[in-house]
């Protein structure tokens, strides 16, 4: 569809892009950008995903931009909603996250690209444009890493793939917000060896502290990914 103007000249109709973040600095910066594209426009935003559903179905933006941690929610589980609901809209995921671990999961549950914010400036528009032409985004280096998993399975494991069983008991129990103390007392292991665990699962899912680990825990707890 085009949109005549009175001057005779045509425009194409603006596609509208709608934000989930919990940050208002984001979501007002994306917005920005979006607003000085000629075939973009931001319709509106929302912090949760109790909030953002009732405007997603009433607005029917053409393309979602979404982060994994949400107020009191989380994006996976809006991925797997909208996806029911509305399979013909695509979700781009823009997360703090690292995108090696997190963008293959985010892919499972349902979006279309996974950028990492700190990069958003650089990749937004472009992934949206992939978006809404039918195609998937990604960064190079995390194309690169599907492709490597492709080439050399073991080396391209899906992120919690790559742990032990005790490694996921110990990463499921972080999920439950308990500190090594407690999970040594229930597994009956030394605090030491419980501190070895963390530091397994920190290195093979590239996370850089115990407030990501802690974090990760949580998310993947959120939606049920943990580990068995």
């Amino acid at each position: 569809m085009r949109r005549p103007e009175a001057n005779g000249a045509h425009h194409p109709v603006k596609k509208r892009v709608f934000f989930v973040d919990d940050h208002d600095v984001v979501r007002f910066g994306a917005a920005q950008l979006i607003a000085k594209q000629p075939d973009l426009e931001s319709c509106g935003g929302a912090s949760s995903v109790p909030e953002a559903l009732p405007i997603i179905r009433e607005l029917k933006p053409d393309v979602i931009v979404a982060d994994i941690s949400l107020k009191n929610s989380n994006g996976l589980e809006l991925l797997k909603i909208v996806r029911a609901e509305s399979p013909g809209t695509p979700i781009l995921v823009m997360s703090m996250h690292d995108e090696l671990v997190w963008a293959e999961m985010a892919l499972r549950a349902g979006a279309k690209g996974y950028i990492m914010k700190e990069n958003s400036i650089e990749h937004l528009v472009p992934a949206l444009r992939a978006l809404l032409g039918g195609k998937i985004y990604l960064s190079p280096a995390a194309a690169a890493h599907m492709i490597q998993a492709q080439v050399a399975p073991n080396a391209g494991k899906p992120p919690l793939e790559r742990l032990s069983d005790r490694e996921r008991q110990v990463l499921s129990m972080l999920g439950e917000w308990k500190n090594s103390r407690e999970i040594a007392s229930e597994l009956n292991l030394s605090i030491k060896t419980v501190e070895y665990y963390k530091q397994n699962i920190k290195d093979k899912l590239n996370l850089r502290g115990g407030s990501e680990l802690t974090q990760f825990a949580v998310e993947i707890s959120k939606v049920g990914g943990s580990t068995g």
